[in-house]
């Protein structure tokens, strides 16, 4: 059944009505019946932007990064839309907390749109919800979209890799580039950023993650560049600019832009069906005098839980669709 409310959210939305845009933003965050009708209205208006994902250790001054980034991507002439991932409660309007705070002067600018998505409270999976949220921002008309998470974990991760380009910002206190290889940001790194460049080590570990780039390439179209910025003081920042367009570019020569959409809309897709065939399943079962039986005797450790799982699908016969 068609949500009029939100077909009209959508229209304005459309027409450029900032208010409807966040309106749709929240039906996204509560994961709201209305967003399989909302992602149909605005499909035929995507295509557009660019999402750059930043990501980095707590501390690494993404927050900074992203603020001067955006800057420099309003002097080039581009709107901007910013997703901040944050680990706390949602507020009306997106938050902005501690760190954030420095980007406040972007508020009073019609070319930027700021929304803070919390990491407890979403209804939805954070991925997917914070690429519904993107798709809102290309359709709204947004030329670049950046989305900054609060740290590395694998929720961010994902997250950040729902983006065109992925941003990882380390410190020189981040350790040797040893631990970073450990902690898996090599597989997700499109450009490697020393930030706080004016601190000891910070040469060394750029030397060394060079190095480590160099001997382990991620791709063989792109050679993942290590920069080195001063975002406190724009340091570096118009070098990061170009090289996230000369990523774009790249992207775009070679046709890696398209085969990299391919593999999100990819994940989106197996993302949203596991999530939503599950919630049906469990809504549909969770009365089931069957199911309530089983659910006892796993508690009760007579049975345990894998066997009772297997039971449950084989009784929903839902792997035997032909």
């Amino acid at each position: 059944m068609e949500d009029r409310t939100a077909v009209d959210r959508v229209e304005r939305m459309l027409a450029g009505d900032q208010r409807a845009l966040a309106q749709l933003i929240s039906q996204v965050e509560q994961d709201s019946p209305a967003v399989p009708e909302i992602m149909r209205r605005i499909r035929p208006a995507l295509g557009r932007a660019y999402c750059v994902g930043i990501t980095g250790p707590p501390g690494a001054g993404k927050s900074t990064v992203t603020d001067k980034l955006t800057a420099h991507a309003r002097q080039q002439g581009q709107t901007v839309g910013i997703i901040a991932v944050d680990p706390s409660s949602p507020f009306s309007g997106g938050a902005i907390l501690g760190d954030r705070i420095r980007m406040q002067q972007h508020y009073l600018d019609a070319g930027v749109f700021i929304r803070s998505m919390a990491t407890r409270g979403s209804h939805g999976g954070l991925p997917q919800t914070a690429q519904g949220i993107s798709k809102l921002l290309d359709a709204f008309g947004k030329d670049l979209i950046i989305i900054e998470t609060v740290g590395v974990g694998q929720t961010e991760l994902d997250i950040v890799e729902t983006a065109d380009t992925t941003v990882v910002i380390l410190v020189p206190e981040s350790g040797d580039a040893i631990q970073t290889i450990k902690a898996g940001i090599m597989e997700i790194a499109d450009l490697f950023v020393i930030n706080k460049a004016d601190r000891d080590g910070a040469d060394r570990l750029q030397r060394e993650l060079s190095m480590l780039v160099h001997m382990h390439p991620r791709y063989t179209w792109w050679d993942t560049p290590v920069l080195a910025t001063q975002a406190h003081n724009n340091g570096g920042i118009a070098e990061l600019y170009a090289a996230v367009m000369q990523h774009k570019q790249t992207l775009e020569d070679t046709g890696q832009g398209l085969k990299r959409r391919r593999e999100h809309r990819h994940k989106e897709f197996f993302a949203l069906l596991q999530q939503r065939v599950l919630a049906r399943l469990i809504e549909r079962l969770q009365h089931h005098e069957a199911l309530l039986q089983l659910h006892a005797e796993v508690q009760d450790g007579r049975l345990d839980p894998y066997t009772a799982v297997e039971q449950v699908l084989a009784a929903a016969d839902v792997l035997s669709w032909r």
